[in-house]
Protein backbone atom coordinates (compact mmCIF):
# COMPACT_ATOMS: atom_id res chain seq x y z
CA UNK A 1 0.00 0.00 0.00
CA UNK A 2 1.15 3.47 -0.63
CA UNK A 3 0.41 5.47 2.12
CA UNK A 4 1.12 8.79 0.40
CA UNK A 5 3.18 9.88 2.58
CA UNK A 6 6.50 9.85 0.53
CA UNK A 7 8.57 13.10 0.93
CA UNK A 8 6.94 13.88 4.60
CA UNK A 9 9.16 15.08 7.35
CA UNK A 10 8.94 13.16 10.52
CA UNK A 11 10.37 13.67 13.68
CA UNK A 12 10.53 9.96 15.53
CA UNK A 13 11.84 10.32 19.31
CA UNK A 14 13.83 8.22 21.30
CA UNK A 15 14.64 6.11 17.69
CA UNK A 16 17.99 4.59 17.90
CA UNK A 17 16.60 1.48 19.24
CA UNK A 18 13.26 -0.44 19.68
CA UNK A 19 10.09 0.50 19.42
CA UNK A 20 11.33 3.99 18.09
CA UNK A 21 13.61 2.40 15.36
CA UNK A 22 10.87 0.14 14.17
CA UNK A 23 8.97 3.27 13.36
CA UNK A 24 11.86 5.09 12.10
CA UNK A 25 12.39 2.15 9.67
CA UNK A 26 8.62 2.22 8.94
CA UNK A 27 8.68 5.83 7.71
CA UNK A 28 11.84 5.47 6.13
CA UNK A 29 9.76 2.83 4.01
CA UNK A 30 7.05 4.71 3.42
CA UNK A 31 9.80 7.65 1.95
CA UNK A 32 10.01 10.48 4.96
CA UNK A 33 12.82 12.48 5.63
CA UNK A 34 13.63 11.82 9.03
CA UNK A 35 14.91 13.96 12.14
CA UNK A 36 16.00 10.79 14.58
CA UNK A 37 16.38 11.49 18.50
CA UNK A 38 18.52 9.30 20.79
CA UNK A 39 20.62 9.49 24.31
CA UNK A 40 23.25 6.92 23.01
CA UNK A 41 24.99 9.53 20.35
CA UNK A 42 26.72 6.25 18.88
CA UNK A 43 23.74 4.16 18.42
CA UNK A 44 21.48 6.87 16.96
CA UNK A 45 24.26 6.92 14.49
CA UNK A 46 24.39 3.57 13.57
CA UNK A 47 20.78 3.61 12.89
CA UNK A 48 21.01 6.71 11.19
CA UNK A 49 23.62 5.28 9.01
CA UNK A 50 21.59 1.51 8.51
CA UNK A 51 18.38 3.64 7.82
CA UNK A 52 20.62 5.94 4.87
CA UNK A 53 21.79 2.79 3.61
CA UNK A 54 18.71 0.75 3.18
CA UNK A 55 15.93 3.44 2.16
CA UNK A 56 18.69 5.84 0.55
CA UNK A 57 16.33 8.59 2.09
CA UNK A 58 17.76 12.22 4.32
CA UNK A 59 18.31 11.27 7.69
CA UNK A 60 19.05 14.00 10.34
CA UNK A 61 20.41 13.31 14.21
CA UNK A 62 19.64 15.25 16.96
CA UNK A 63 21.45 13.42 20.09
CA UNK A 64 20.40 14.00 23.56
CA UNK A 65 17.48 13.37 26.01
CA UNK A 66 14.05 14.65 24.46
CA UNK A 67 13.13 15.70 28.05
CA UNK A 68 15.84 18.24 28.10
CA UNK A 69 14.48 22.06 26.76
CA UNK A 70 17.98 22.02 25.23
CA UNK A 71 17.63 19.07 23.41
CA UNK A 72 14.36 19.79 22.21
CA UNK A 73 15.51 23.08 20.67
CA UNK A 74 17.67 21.42 18.81
CA UNK A 75 14.91 18.68 17.38
CA UNK A 76 12.55 21.63 16.28
CA UNK A 77 15.25 23.92 14.80
CA UNK A 78 16.34 21.10 12.93
CA UNK A 79 12.84 20.51 11.80
CA UNK A 80 10.62 23.30 12.23
CA UNK A 81 8.07 22.46 10.56
CA UNK A 82 7.38 18.44 10.55
CA UNK A 83 3.85 16.84 8.88
CA UNK A 84 4.37 13.75 11.62
CA UNK A 85 5.71 13.49 14.93
CA UNK A 86 6.06 10.38 16.64
CA UNK A 87 6.62 10.74 20.54
CA UNK A 88 8.41 7.81 22.71
CA UNK A 89 10.38 7.95 25.41
CA UNK A 90 12.18 5.36 28.19
CA UNK A 91 9.53 5.02 30.92
CA UNK A 92 10.63 4.75 34.55
CA UNK A 93 12.20 1.28 35.91
CA UNK A 94 9.95 -0.98 38.45
CA UNK A 95 9.99 -0.01 41.52
CA UNK A 96 7.67 -0.54 44.15
CA UNK A 97 5.59 2.96 44.51
CA UNK A 98 7.10 3.47 48.74
CA UNK A 99 10.68 4.05 46.99
CA UNK A 100 9.49 6.96 44.95
CA UNK A 101 10.31 10.24 46.23
CA UNK A 102 8.99 13.62 44.99
CA UNK A 103 11.96 14.15 42.20
CA UNK A 104 11.68 10.32 40.76
CA UNK A 105 7.66 11.35 39.91
CA UNK A 106 8.62 14.76 38.64
CA UNK A 107 11.02 13.23 36.74
CA UNK A 108 8.96 10.14 35.49
CA UNK A 109 5.89 12.90 34.91
CA UNK A 110 8.22 15.13 32.86
CA UNK A 111 9.55 12.19 31.02
CA UNK A 112 6.10 10.92 30.10
CA UNK A 113 3.72 13.21 30.07
CA UNK A 114 5.00 16.78 29.81
CA UNK A 115 7.83 16.07 27.67
CA UNK A 116 5.14 14.78 24.56
CA UNK A 117 2.75 17.72 25.25
CA UNK A 118 6.00 20.26 25.04
CA UNK A 119 6.42 18.81 21.24
CA UNK A 120 2.95 18.75 20.61
CA UNK A 121 2.30 22.34 21.64
CA UNK A 122 5.47 23.39 19.35
CA UNK A 123 4.27 21.64 16.09
CA UNK A 124 0.61 20.88 15.96
CA UNK A 125 -0.63 25.19 15.07
CA UNK A 126 1.50 24.83 11.93
CA UNK A 127 0.35 20.97 11.37
CA UNK A 128 -3.22 22.63 11.37
CA UNK A 129 -2.20 25.64 8.90
CA UNK A 130 -0.36 23.19 6.46
CA UNK A 131 -3.32 21.01 6.67
CA UNK A 132 -1.85 17.70 7.42
CA UNK A 133 -0.17 16.05 10.70
CA UNK A 134 0.09 12.88 12.42
CA UNK A 135 1.10 12.43 15.65
CA UNK A 136 1.68 9.51 17.42
CA UNK A 137 2.70 8.58 20.88
CA UNK A 138 3.82 5.40 22.16
CA UNK A 139 2.23 4.73 25.83
CA UNK A 140 1.94 1.32 27.15
CA UNK A 141 -0.36 -1.25 27.52
CA UNK A 142 -0.24 -0.47 31.13
CA UNK A 143 -2.55 2.56 30.54
CA UNK A 144 -5.23 0.01 30.78
CA UNK A 145 -3.87 -2.89 32.76
CA UNK A 146 -1.91 -1.32 35.21
CA UNK A 147 1.41 -3.24 36.39
CA UNK A 148 2.20 -2.77 40.12
CA UNK A 149 6.08 -1.55 40.05
CA UNK A 150 5.44 0.70 36.77
CA UNK A 151 2.63 2.61 38.60
CA UNK A 152 4.41 6.05 37.91
CA UNK A 153 4.80 4.89 34.40
CA UNK A 154 1.10 4.06 33.95
CA UNK A 155 0.31 7.03 35.69
CA UNK A 156 2.02 9.65 33.38
CA UNK A 157 0.91 7.71 30.63
CA UNK A 158 -2.74 7.49 31.82
CA UNK A 159 -2.10 11.18 32.31
CA UNK A 160 -1.06 11.69 28.91
CA UNK A 161 -3.49 9.70 27.04
CA UNK A 162 -6.53 11.87 29.41
CA UNK A 163 -4.76 15.53 28.48
CA UNK A 164 -4.83 14.57 24.52
CA UNK A 165 -8.24 13.14 24.47
CA UNK A 166 -9.91 16.53 24.38
CA UNK A 167 -6.97 18.39 22.40
CA UNK A 168 -7.03 15.45 19.20
CA UNK A 169 -11.18 16.99 18.49
CA UNK A 170 -9.86 20.16 17.90
CA UNK A 171 -7.33 19.90 14.97
CA UNK A 172 -9.49 17.04 13.44
CA UNK A 173 -11.47 19.04 10.88
CA UNK A 174 -7.70 20.24 9.57
CA UNK A 175 -6.44 16.99 8.99
CA UNK A 176 -4.19 16.43 11.61
CA UNK A 177 -4.69 13.51 14.11
CA UNK A 178 -3.68 12.64 17.22
CA UNK A 179 -3.01 8.76 17.96
CA UNK A 180 -2.08 6.65 20.81
CA UNK A 181 -0.20 3.12 20.62
CA UNK A 182 0.08 0.77 23.46
CA UNK A 183 2.66 -1.72 23.30
CA UNK A 184 2.15 -4.85 25.23
CA UNK A 185 4.97 -7.66 25.38
CA UNK A 186 7.40 -6.73 21.89
CA UNK A 187 11.00 -8.21 22.00
CA UNK A 188 13.10 -5.36 22.58
CA UNK A 189 15.43 -4.36 25.18
CA UNK A 190 13.69 -3.44 28.24
CA UNK A 191 11.90 -6.77 27.87
CA UNK A 192 15.95 -8.58 28.42
CA UNK A 193 15.51 -7.07 32.09
CA UNK A 194 18.99 -5.27 33.12
CA UNK A 195 21.64 -6.15 31.25
CA UNK A 196 25.01 -4.09 30.09
CA UNK A 197 24.81 -2.00 26.95
CA UNK A 198 25.93 -3.42 24.09
CA UNK A 199 25.61 -7.40 25.38
CA UNK A 200 24.60 -10.05 23.06
CA UNK A 201 21.59 -12.76 24.95
CA UNK A 202 22.46 -16.15 24.52
CA UNK A 203 20.54 -17.96 22.19
CA UNK A 204 18.97 -20.85 24.37
CA UNK A 205 18.76 -18.19 27.08
CA UNK A 206 17.21 -15.71 24.53
CA UNK A 207 14.28 -18.74 23.28
CA UNK A 208 13.45 -19.71 27.42
CA UNK A 209 13.04 -16.30 28.14
CA UNK A 210 10.43 -15.19 25.01
CA UNK A 211 8.63 -18.43 25.71
CA UNK A 212 7.81 -17.44 28.77
CA UNK A 213 6.72 -13.89 28.77
CA UNK A 214 4.66 -15.29 25.33
CA UNK A 215 3.01 -17.74 27.53
CA UNK A 216 0.04 -15.47 28.38
CA UNK A 217 -0.50 -13.57 24.91
CA UNK A 218 -3.43 -15.28 22.80
CA UNK A 219 -0.70 -14.59 19.57
CA UNK A 220 1.65 -17.20 21.22
CA UNK A 221 5.03 -14.81 20.73
CA UNK A 222 6.22 -11.44 21.36
CA UNK A 223 5.55 -8.62 18.79
CA UNK A 224 8.23 -6.90 16.73
CA UNK A 225 9.69 -3.53 16.68
CA UNK A 226 9.45 -4.20 12.76
CA UNK A 227 5.56 -4.94 12.78
CA UNK A 228 5.05 -2.06 15.85
CA UNK A 229 6.36 0.29 13.45
CA UNK A 230 4.34 -0.55 10.09
CA UNK A 231 1.47 0.14 12.09
CA UNK A 232 2.90 3.09 13.61
CA UNK A 233 3.25 4.57 9.61
CA UNK A 234 -0.29 3.35 9.04
CA UNK A 235 -1.56 5.71 11.37
CA UNK A 236 0.84 8.73 10.17
CA UNK A 237 -0.76 7.96 6.55
CA UNK A 238 -3.02 9.60 4.45
CA UNK A 239 -5.34 6.84 4.95
CA UNK A 240 -6.02 7.63 8.16
CA UNK A 241 -7.53 11.04 8.76
CA UNK A 242 -10.47 9.84 10.30
CA UNK A 243 -8.88 7.98 13.08
CA UNK A 244 -8.25 10.06 15.69
CA UNK A 245 -7.77 10.33 19.81
CA UNK A 246 -7.76 6.57 20.17
CA UNK A 247 -5.83 3.86 22.15
CA UNK A 248 -4.10 1.34 19.67
CA UNK A 249 -3.36 -2.19 22.00
CA UNK A 250 -0.17 -3.78 20.40
CA UNK A 251 0.02 -6.53 22.20
CA UNK A 252 -1.30 -9.42 20.37
CA UNK A 253 -4.44 -9.53 22.07
CA UNK A 254 -3.19 -9.92 25.72
CA UNK A 255 -5.30 -7.35 26.90
CA UNK A 256 -8.83 -9.02 26.91
CA UNK A 257 -12.45 -6.08 26.18
CA UNK A 258 -14.94 -6.55 23.91
CA UNK A 259 -15.10 -2.68 23.66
Amino acid sequence: MDLGISGKKAIVCASSRGLGKGCAIALAEAGCELFLNGRDAAALSRTAGEIRKRFGVEVTEIAGDVSDPEVQKALLAACPSPDILVNNNGGPPYRDFRELDRAKILEGVTNNMVTPIELIKAVIDGMAERGFGRIVNITSLSVYTPIPGLDLSSGARAGLTAFLAGVARTVADRNVTINNMLPGKLDTDRLRGPHEPGSVEDPEQGAARRARLSAEVPAGRLGTPEEFGQICAFLCSVHAGYMTGQNIPVDGGLYVSSF
